[in-house]
């Protein structure tokens, strides 16, 4: 009876273990497939916002070779602006004209309401064209500008084109 009851003893604790062990190892296998699948998910994403950020930023300065090159005169015996910092100083320039008290002259709005409109966000697309967002607080607006640097190195601002949305 006690060789019996020590047999069924070894009996369970060997069962016992394999299924520990089966369990374990299945968990294992089960956390690495887990994470094989969230790690592609995010290589995905990470591609996806990569390619969306590269679209979104075609159309900038940073970017473009082409309008890099109309800043390098050095070929001509001229001076050489370097976009990396022509970029903060055109969009300091422009923004700086938003303390005027009948709002920033280059919206192509007029205030309304007495209330002024300003330049919120600035993008330079290139070495002539600006793209802006502006407001009043109640009117949102987009206004597309053209920039000059001129040789004394003061820049110039003219408005092509203003949109005004709608309430």
């Amino acid at each position: 009876m006690k060789k019996s009851l020590m047999l069924y003893l070894f009996l369970l604790a060997i069962l016992m273990n394999i299924f520990t062990y089966m369990f374990y190892s299945r968990e294992v296998k089960f956390g690495q497939e887990r994470y094989e699948k969230t790690t592609k998910k995010l290589r995905d994403s990470i591609n996806l916002v990569s390619t969306q950020l590269s679209e979104a930023d075609y159309f900038s300065l940073v970017h473009n070779e082409n309008a890099q090159n109309y800043f390098d005169n050095s070929a001509s015996g001229g001076k050489v602006i370097l976009y990396e910092k022509l970029i903060p100083v055109v969009t300091e320039k422009l923004l700086d004209l938003n303390s005027n008290p009948n709002g920033n002259p280059y919206t192509g709005q007029d205030k309304i309401d007495n209330k002024k409109f300003i330049i919120n966000k600035v993008k330079i697309l290139n070495h002539r064209w600006i793209i802006a967002d502006y407001s009043n607080g109640q009117l949102w607006g987009e206004v597309l500008l053209k920039y000059f640097v001129n040789d004394d190195e003061s820049i110039d601002f003219e408005v092509n084109q203003s949109l005004l949305y709608q309430k």
